[in-house]
């Protein structure tokens, strides 16, 4: 793992920071998730084994129907916010994933990708999700599109890569991903 001087925030620093950017927000990103969650179902079988990549405070991992569920976070918080039956995997994404090789049907994540810190940790963590995932698993990617949003993509103070659809497609290509759809747009 990383040494935590080489990481843009240590745990401690991602709690503080995201207990304040959504403070009293929680019942309403669940109310959020829980129809998000029932929309992605159709992709998600109900015996799939799920990770969700990057889960912050869990509200699609605790709000998925799957027979197993993971979350992936650094930040300390997700194992307190995680329900019962999800395991929480406290790690760096760009490492080497404490699962096993094709142990995952789906891997989900929302709005994560443009907090990784280079583009090298993202392109070992599309190789982890993709050496964890069984042949004819997915991964589903939603995350803010810089050609849509380009001044307050950069509001947040941890948000390090500018993506866009093509070139998220691009780097998934590259690392052995066959895309079968691409959205630019997917939330307003």
């Amino acid at each position: 793992m990383k040494e935590s001087y080489d990481l843009p925030h240590s745990p401690a620093e991602l709690e503080r920071l995201y207990e304040a950017r959504f403070a009293g927000m929680r019942e309403y990103r669940n109310r959020v998730w829980q129809v998000l969650a029932g929309f992605f179902a159709q992709w998600i079988p109900p015996d799939a084994a799920v990770l969700d990549l990057g889960c912050g405070h869990c509200e699609f991992i605790n709000n998925v129907a799957a027979k197993t569920r993971f979350g992936m976070d650094l930040n300390p918080a997700s194992a307190q916010q995680a329900a019962d039956g999800v395991k929480i995997l406290m790690q760096n994404c760009a490492e080497p994933w404490a699962l096993g090789d094709n142990s995952l049907d789906v891997v989900f994540t929302s709005n994560f990708f443009e907090h990784l810190y280079t583009k090298r940790d993202l392109r070992d963590t599309l190789i982890q999700a993709l050496r964890c995932l069984k042949p004819g698993g997915r991964i589903i990617a939603l995350g803010p599109n810089i050609r849509y949003l380009p001044g307050a993509y950069w509001d947040f103070y941890d948000h390090y890569l500018a993506l866009t659809e093509l070139s998220l497609g691009e780097v998934m290509t590259e690392t052995g991903f066959k895309l079968q759809e691409q959205k630019c747009r997917f939330l307003p």
